[in-house]
């Protein structure tokens, strides 16, 4: 099987529902063990499991804030006890995402983005670079976005701490390059999914016009291209953002 990750382990957070699922659902199809990861709703996780263990996958689920170090820990030690250490790790778990002009942020909400995108990353990561350097095998995919890339306006919040996210992984990936860990991250365009479900249509059609391959991209897509960088194919690929958005930011 190409891109196989049989008898791999990963651990993926934000993982219930949207973009989250879709990744689980590659990755489950290329033969990972997974451990979802949800902080709210337990019955939406339950669900996700079941359709993945319908689908032949070996699934748990977590529960756990992923910006707070105690819970990151515990939920890292839950999965190495049933599944064995984790080799990937997909931080795709996100908070609200309002659009606003920067006079109506506060400190708070800025603060907020970083814990999500900079801070839970690095528990993450710390917390499984133990086994993973221990088997010199790893891999880190940060979901990010293409807002970094087209300097979307009245998003700074989200803009920068998605920002802060590429450039701790840009980093990591040299750091950790001599140990057979990469650190790559998949920035995807707007892809609609349950959250994007009372967005205004001429938002979503105006977005569509932009979009050189003229459709909308789907949770699969991105799960692919999260598939590719876990995979034993791309061990030589390190510190790199793949743009999933249909060529809209070709540069």
């Amino acid at each position: 099987m190409s891109f196989s990750l049989k008898n791999k382990v990963a651990l993926i957070t934000g993982s219930t529902r949207g973009l989250g699922l879709g990744i689980a659902e590659c990755l489950a199809d290329a033969g990972a063990k997974l451990a979802l990861n949800y902080h709210g709703n337990r019955e939406v996780a339950e669900k996700a499991r079941e359709l993945l263990q319908s689908r032949g996958a070996h699934v748990m689920v977590v529960r756990a804030d992923v910006t707070n170090q105690e819970q990151v820990s515990s939920m890292v030690e839950a999965v190495e006890e049933k599944f064995g250490s984790v080799d990937v790790i997909v931080p795709n778990a996100t908070g609200p995402q309002p659009q606003k002009p920067i006079e109506e942020y506060d400190s708070d909400f800025y603060r907020e983005m970083y814990d999500f995108f900079v801070l839970s990353p690095f528990l993450l990561a710390q917390s499984a670079l133990p086994g993973m350097k221990k088997r010199k095998w790893g891999r880190i995919i940060n979901i990010t976005s293409e807002v970094f890339h087209a300097s979307v306006p009245q998003f700074t919040a989200y803009v920068a701490a998605k920002g802060g996210q590429i450039g701790w992984s840009r980093s990591l990936s040299v750091e950790l390059a001599s140990t057979g860990i990469t650190v790559n991250t998949v920035a995807p365009g707007w892809i609609p999914t349950d959250r994007h479900v009372d967005d205004p249509q001429e938002d979503k059609d105006a977005y569509l016009s932009t979009i050189p391959m003229g459709r909308w991209g789907s949770p699969k897509d991105v799960g692919q291209a999260v598939r590719y960088f876990a995979s034993e194919e791309a061990s030589f690929v390190t510190g790199q953002t793949l743009c999933v958005n249909g060529g809209r930011t070709p540069w």
